[in-house]
This record gives structure tokens, C-alpha cells and sequence, in this order.
């Protein structure tokens, strides 16, 4: 089946001279779609309602290749789209733009591998970037701790946690401060000293200690044992 597309940017702008192409290159009338909004905006309804319709060996026909792409980039994603799901595509104003010729495959081969090499410079450019950052110490990545909304949340979430007279859940705490998951709650708590001793597993409070290396006060000597042990299993003792 054979599907055509136009597009207008302004009430101005007329669609007959688009949709008398395409009926004269023998799409039928209902097969049409049409758009009236700029080129520049991504959402087009009538475009998407056309892409979700047509199956393999089904032929798109536009005018101009610039009434449906806004751009090289989204060109070749189209065309690649088309390419994988079988779907033809034909630029009337354009003959070199035809995939159901050879020459029109030949330079959309081409397209596809200047935007290729376009993409690989790009990403030789990011990463050489990258580096020369890191070399003159930058970091990269999520700044480590917890934003200024996260930290009073975490206030918020040991206080109600610590507060046996309002007696709230675990549940109810995440409601309350709008967290969505139990680790979320847990890491905040975490953050505001919530330890388990490494021993006997009782939970308590003491940001001084790690969380993977905590003991209560009852089982800190064997902080001390394990600290000891682990300096005489070190190379430089050996």
C-alpha cells in the first residue's frame, strides 16, 4: 500500500501543490496524511498516526523530504526505521531520495555512513575531552552525599523512625516524606548514623562508624580484635 505525507508551518501556507503530487504519483486520497504545525516541532500527531499504520512493503511518499524530517540526523533515524520494519520511501522532489531504486538505496548508504562517521568523531571528540578533564582533576559523575531536599528528608525520616509515641510504619514514613522505596528510606537513615553491629546485629545510632564496619559499645573491642587481625594479615607483616 502506498501512503503519502504533507506538511504546511503557517495558516498561510497551502497544502494543494503537496497533496496534488502526491495523488498524481497515485496515492489515493485517504491515504494521505497531514500536518499543519513548524517543521522544528518534534510531535507531529498525523505523522505518527501514519508511522504506526504502515507494515512491510508499504511505500511512504512526500513531496520533499524536509515536509516530514526536521533535520538530517532525523532523516537517516526515519529512513533506518524503515529499513528495518521493510517500509519504502520515496521524495518526489528528490529522485536521489528513493529507496525503491538502486540509486536511491546507493545514497542513503551513503547518508547513513557519513552520519556514522559524524556520530564516531563525535564520540573521539567526548571522550579525548573526558580525558584532558581528568587530567587536570576533574570528576565527573553525581556529586557524592546528599542534596539539601535529600538531607532533610533524612532528618525528617529519623525523627519519625525514633519517635515511638506517634508510632508511624515503615509504610507510613514513606508516605509522609514522599520517598518511593524502602532502600531510599534505609540509605536516608544510613546517612543519619542508623548502624547494625556487625556481632550481634542490634541496630544504633553513630555516624563516626561505617555501616559495613559498625559495633555497638557492648562489642567494640571486637572493632579492636578485627582491626588488630587484619594489620597482622597485611603484607607488611608477612
Amino acid at each position: 500500500m502506498i501512503f503519502g505525507y504533507a506538511r504546511k508551518s503557517t495558516d498561510s501556507q497551502k497544502l494543494h501543490l503537496q497533496v496534488d503530487a502526491l495523488l498524481k504519483y497515485g496515492v489515493i486520497e485517504k491515504n494521505i496524511y497531514c500536518d499543519s504545525i513548524s517543521g522544528s516541532k518534534v510531535e507531529r500527531e498525523n505523522l505518527n498516526l501514519l508511522l504506526s499504520k504502515v507494515r512491510e512493503g508499504d511505500t511512504i511518499v512526500t513531496w520533499k523530504m524536509g515536509r516530514m524530517a526536521r533535520s538530517v540526523s532525523h532523516m537517516l533515524k526515519l529512513m533506518s526505521n524503515f529499513k528495518e520494519n521493510g517500509v519504502q520511501f520515496v521524495s518526489i522532489q528528490e529522485p536521489f531520495i528513493d529507496t525503491t531504486s538502486s540509486y536511491g538505496k546507493f545514497v542513503y548508504t551513503l547518508f547513513s555512513a557519513v552520519a556514522e562517521l559524524e556520530r564516531d568523531i563525535l564520540i573521539e571528540r567526548t571522550v579525548a575531552g573526558q580525558e584532558s578533564a581528568r587530567r587536570r582533576g576533574v570528576k565527573f559523575g553525581r556529586k557524592k552525599g546528599l542534596s539539601k531536599e535529600a538531607q532533610k528528608k533524612a532528618r525528617l525520616a529519623k525523627e519519625y523512625y525514633c519517635d515511638e509515641s506517634k508510632g508511624l510504619t515503615i509504610k507510613e514514613i514513606m508516605k509522609l516524606l514522599d520517598i518511593k522505596s524502602k532502600p531510599t528510606l534505609y540509605s536516608y537513615l544510613q546517612y543519619m548514623g542508623r548502624r547494625n553491629c556487625k556481632t550481634c546485629e542490634v541496630m544504633f545510632w553513630d555516624k563516626l562508624q561505617t555501616v559495613d564496619n559498625s559495633y555497638c559499645d557492648k562489642h567494640k573491642d571486637d572493632k579492636k580484635e578485627a582491626e588488630f587481625l587484619k594489620k597482622l594479615e597485611s603484607p607488611i607483616n608477612k
